[in-house]
Order: C-alpha cells, then sequence, then structure tokens
C-alpha cells in the first residue's frame, strides 16, 4: 500500500529572464505557494516561523527559504562537512521512491555552504558524491528578521537522477535550529515539514517525505 504523501504544489512560471544577482527577483517570489506548515515532533519549545517556496521553469527548479529568526549560529572552524553539519542550516531531501534507495541530500548553512551527499537507507551516506556544480546555485541573504537560503537546480540534474516521475519530485523539507544550552553546547532543534512520527529525531526515513508537484 503506497503512502498518501503531503504535497505542495510548484507553480510554473516563465522561463527566467537572465539578470546578474538575485536567484529571482521578490516580485516572482509572490507567484509561488507558500510553505509554512512546519513541525518539530520532538521538543515542546516554540520555533521561528520558517516560509518555503518553491518555482520551476522547465529549465530550473528554484527554491526558497526565510527563516525569521536573528540569532544564527554559524559553526566556523573550517569548511568541512562536519562544520556545516554543527550550524543553522536548511535542508532539502529528493528521493527516487519510498525505499529511499537511494536520496539526496542538500544541507546548506547561512553562509551559503552547501553539504551534498547520496544517501542509502540506514543512513548509509556518500560523502564523496557531489551535485554537478553547473547544475546547482545557492545563495544567502539576511535583513533585519530574517534570513533567506534560495537556489536552483536544473531540471535535468533530477532528471538524470531519476528524481522527477510524473511531474512530481518526493522531497523531504527540513530545518536544524542551533542554540546555545550550556557550557559554550549547542544543542539542535529539529523541524520538519512533514512530522516522521517518530521517537526520536530522524529526518532520514521515509516518512519524512512529501511531495512536489510541479504544475504545467
Amino acid at each position: 500500500m503506497h503512502e498518501i504523501l503531503k504535497e505542495y504544489q510548484v507553480v510554473l512560471i516563465e522561463k527566467k529572464q537572465i539578470n546578474n544577482d538575485p536567484i529571482l527577483n521578490s516580485s516572482v517570489w509572490e507567484k509561488a505557494n507558500c510553505l509554512t506548515d512546519f513541525c518539530s515532533p520532538w521538543k515542546n519549545d516554540s520555533f521561528s516561523k520558517i516560509e518555503f517556496k518553491a518555482l520551476h521553469d522547465h529549465e530550473n527548479f528554484y527554491f526558497n527559504f526565510r527563516v525569521f529568526d536573528t540569532d544564527i549560529y554559524i559553526d566556523q572552524k573550517d569548511n568541512s562537512f562536519l562544520s556545516i553539519g554543527n550550524s543553522d542550516r536548511v535542508e532539502l531531501f529528493f528521493r527516487t521512491n519510498e525505499s529511499l534507495n537511494p536520496y539526496y541530500c542538500l544541507e546548506m548553512d547561512t553562509s551559503g555552504r552547501i553539504m551534498d551527499f547520496k544517501a542509502l537507507p540506514e543512513k548509509n551516506f556518500d560523502f564523496n558524491w557531489k551535485w554537478p556544480k553547473k547544475d546547482i546555485e545557492v545563495k544567502t541573504s539576511k535583513d533585519v528578521v530574517s534570513f533567506i537560503v534560495e537556489g536552483k537546480i536544473s531540471i535535468q540534474s533530477l532528471k538524470d537522477l531519476n528524481l522527477i516521475q510524473n511531474n512530481t519530485i518526493e522531497a523531504g523539507v527540513f530545518r536544524a535550529k542551533f542554540a546555545l544550552v550550556e557550557n559554550l553546547q549547542y544543542e539542535p532543534t529539529w523541524i520538519s515539514w512533514v512530522n516522521p512520527n517518530t521517537e526520536t529525531p530522524n529526518f532520514h526515513i521515509a516518512s519524512s517525505f512529501g511531495k512536489f508537484v510541479l504544475m504545467k
């Protein structure tokens, strides 16, 4: 029996006009559906509002996280995956099917560093795998109330990885928020679009995914 996945509709826009800086300008983002129904099932603490938006134009899939948080923690020891993994970040996972064999993870911190890897079930991670550089771009920005992580991924790369089927991408949308607890120790709050119904935080599980429907 197939699970019924939570759904987000990705609005189709006209092909992007080339401009030098932002991934998309703010007037274009206004056309997107705004996803805000995130949860943190493992903690009772409140967390900052998150707005996630996505668009596509047949050539690229565009995404935009706006997180209403200005107390950002970045581990700047180095640019290793370990360092990114200890930083406030947003995450997009894409899977080929519910067996998670394989799925692909993009974890992006507020400075634009990307932890990209291929994964198999039971948290079997291949950190040598990289999303092709020419097929992904990420930009970050901040204002007085929030930070933004936005990017674009080529539709061709998603197809090459067998991640688009019937105009649908099965995806997880997540956030890790680090807060100082004591003795300079930072602890994460794990936030997910789909409640995976696990006892302890786990995004690397089939029940944490929903689906993005690429509208025509």
